[in-house]
């Protein structure tokens, strides 16, 4: 089969590799489409520890069950799944304790060991979720970062009528967005720097959607803050701007070495709770459901296609921030 492989950092091309073969518990995946995460840019900078060298990246995508291992149950032959990438020892404290997010041996497909950006892919058969007939596999491959979100939503307080502020408009923020909405959110503003994201927000439902959080007539507060940006400043302003009595969470993803001013007299005085979402727990069904029942705008999240030989034109088009959620096709030729 074809596939990506980042051999090192910083260096990828396409290969014929092996094709996979299920083991017992196992299926091979036809891979449909898969989209790029800001973790397989850090991947392919060498920027995220767990990655062995060499690897085969994705660990958003759905497709077709085309094979499966001795002993497999749950699902045959032809389905259409969208897979859950994590990978939990199932043995650690935290696995036992039900927070297999946080397993002490924690791998996931396309991150610790090959992923979807190939042809096939080899996965548990665990791990698999039929897809809704009516959805098509690119808006299969948007479940995996919905449970994410969801998983947000999962460590949240969350009380009819709550004013909600989001720092960030790419694809996570405007999948929080949505979400505030269907909880019931009383209003829901958003701060991006980029205007044409800042529009999106605004044809998704949000209240407000500005570059600065001043320019909202919001002086009391918001009860729930979220950061889904990953940088200091944006961290900052989001800690000084939740209600007293709120919450704030850190959703995106900053450099392991950031630091951001707080004020623990505040967090005291006004009651402030900071809680933290990393990854999928326990989300990824619900998540199917969310996205089959139409709760998500799938059409308006998806922005760009690249077959599996326009990788680099992929990873440009990402890094410039013209779009919103970029996927590949490695089904498919090059344009």
């Amino acid at each position: 089969m074809r596939a990506l492989v980042v051999e090192k950092p910083g260096r990828f091309s396409v290969e014929t590799v092996p094709d996979p073969t299920p083991s017992a518990g196992e299926a091979v995946v036809r891979v449909d489409a898969v989209g790029i995460c800001g973790t397989d840019i850090h991947i392919v900078e060498g920027e995220f520890p767990p990655t062995p060298y060499p690897i085969i990246p994705g660990h958003e995508f759905a497709g077709e069950i085309v094979a499966l291992g001795a002993g497999s149950s749950g699902v045959r032959i032809g389905d259409r799944v969208a897979v859950d990438p994590s990978l939990f020892c199932g043995r650690c404290h935290y696995c036992a304790i039900g927070r297999g997010n946080l397993c002490e041996n924690w791998g996931a497909i396309g991150d610790t060991v090959d992923g979807a950006m190939a042809e096939y892919v080899k996965v548990p058969t665990a791990n698999c979720y039929r897809l809704p007939g009516h959805l098509s596999a690119a808006h299969g491959a948007l479940v995996e970062p919905l449970s994410c979100a969801v998983h947000g939503f999962d460590v949240l307080p969350r009380q009819l009528g709550s004013h909600y502020l989001i720092y960030g408009a790419g694809t996570m923020g405007l999948l929080m967005l949505q979400l505030a909405i269907a909880a019931g959110a009383a209003s829901v503003s958003v701060v991006d720097t980029n205007a044409d994201r800042l529009a999106v927000a605004r044809t998704l439902g949000a209240d407000a959607a500005t570059v600065a959080a001043d320019a909202m007539d919001r002086p009391e507060g918001w009860e729930i803050v979220i950061d889904c940006s990953g940088t200091i400043a944006a961290i900052e302003d989001g800690l000084s701007r939740v209600r007293r009595g709120g919450t704030y969470q850190q959703f995106g993803v900053a450099a392991a070495d950031a630091r951001a001013v707080i004020s623990p007299f505040r967090i005291y005085n006004d009651e402030i709770t900071i809680v933290g979402s990393m990854a999928v727990l326990h989300s990824f069904g619900r998540a199917v459901d969310l996205l089959g029942e139409g709760v998500i705008d799938a059409d308006t999240m998806i922005t760009h296609d690249f077959a599996l030989d326009e990788f680099g034109d992929a990873l440009r088009t990402f890094r410039a921030g013209t779009g919103r959620k970029i996927q590949l096709h490695p089904g498919r030729a090059a344009r």
